[in-house]
C-alpha cells in the first residue's frame, strides 16, 4: 500500500529526475476531462460517448440490433468526429511533437476552442434539439479524439487519458499477488480514479444544474493546462538559452 501511495504520489509530483516531467500531473487532469465530458455526452446527447469509443462502437452494435435509446447516426456521427479529431491531433504531433509540453499546450488549446463552441451551442436557446445535439457530438467528438491523439505521440505509461481497460489489466497483471513486479500501480489507480472522479462531476453537474455548467468545468480545465503548459516551455527554454550562453567560450583578452 506504501509504495502504491508513493507511486501515485510521484506522478502528481514527479521528481526532477522523471523524463516525463511535467506531463503526469496534466494528464491526470486530462483523464478528469474525459470523464466530465463523458457523462455530458452519455446523459444529455443521447447515451452516446464522445471520448470512450469502445463504448461507443459496443453502443453502435446494440443500436443495430434495434436496442431501444440508442442511436446508429449519433454513433457514427461521434465516431466520424472522434477519428477526425484524432487525425487533427496526429498532424499536430507532426509539426510540434519535437518539445513535448508545448505540443501539449497546443492540443489542448485547440481542444479548449472546440469545447467551448459546444458550450456556445449549449447556451444558445432551451433544451437540446435535434441540430444542435449533432454539432455538439462533433465538437465534442472533435476535441476528445485531438486529446487521446496528443496523449498516445506523448506515450506516458498508463496515462492514456481515455483508455482504461490496459490500464487496468496491468493493475491486475502485475501486482505482487500474482508474481509481478507491481510497478506503477498507484499511477494505474490514480489514471482509473481520475476518470470516475470526473464522470461523477459531470454527471452531478448535469443532474442537477445543468449542460453549460457541466461544460464549464472541463473548459477551465483545459485553458488551466495550456496556460501552464505554455508557461513550463517558455521558462524551458529560457533555461536553456541560459546554459549555452553560459557554456559559450568567452574570447581571450590580450
Amino acid at each position: 500500500m506504501r509504495q502504491t501511495l508513493r507511486d501515485a504520489g510521484r506522478t502528481l509530483v514527479p521528481g526532477t529526475d522523471d523524463p516525463h516531467r511535467p506531463l503526469p500531473p496534466l494528464l491526470v487532469l486530462l483523464t478528469v476531462v474525459t470523464g466530465l465530458v463523458d457523462a455530458v455526452s452519455y446523459l444529455e446527447l443521447g447515451r452516446v460517448f464522445v471520448a470512450n469509443m469502445t463504448g461507443n462502437v459496443v453502443f453502435l452494435g446494440f443500436a443495430f440490433a434495434g436496442a431501444p435509446g440508442l442511436s446508429v447516426l449519433a454513433s457514427f456521427a461521434a465516431l466520424g468526429a472522434f477519428l477526425a479529431g484524432a487525425a487533427t491531433g496526429g498532424r499536430l504531433g507532426s509539426a510540434f511533437a519535437v518539445r513535448r509540453v508545448r505540443f501539449l499546450a497546443i492540443g489542448v488549446s485547440v481542444q479548449s476552442v472546440l469545447i467551448a463552441a459546444a458550450l456556445v451551442v449549449a447556451a444558445t436557446g432551451a433544451g437540446i434539439g435535434t441540430a444542435r445535439r449533432y454539432a455538439m457530438i462533433l465538437l465534442l467528438g472533435l476535441a476528445m479524439g485531438i486529446q487521446n491523439a496528443v496523449a498516445r505521440r506523448l506515450a506516458v505509461p498508463d496515462l492514456t487519458t481515455t483508455v482504461l481497460s490496459q490500464t487496468l489489466t496491468g493493475f491486475a497483471a502485475d501486482t505482487r499477488f500474482v508474481g509481478g513486479p507491481g510497478s506503477r500501480a498507484g499511477r494505474r489507480l490514480l489514471s482509473a480514479l481520475a476518470m470516475a472522479v470526473g464522470a461523477f462531476a459531470g454527471a452531478t453537474l448535469v443532474l442537477r444544474t445543468d449542460i453549460v455548467a457541466a461544460l464549464v468545468v472541463p473548459l477551465v480545465l483545459l485553458v488551466g493546462i495550456a496556460i501552464f503548459g505554455y508557461a513550463f516551455d517558455r521558462r524551458e527554454r529560457r533555461e536553456h538559452a541560459d546554459q549555452a550562453t553560459a557554456d559559450r567560450p568567452r574570447p581571450r583578452t590580450a
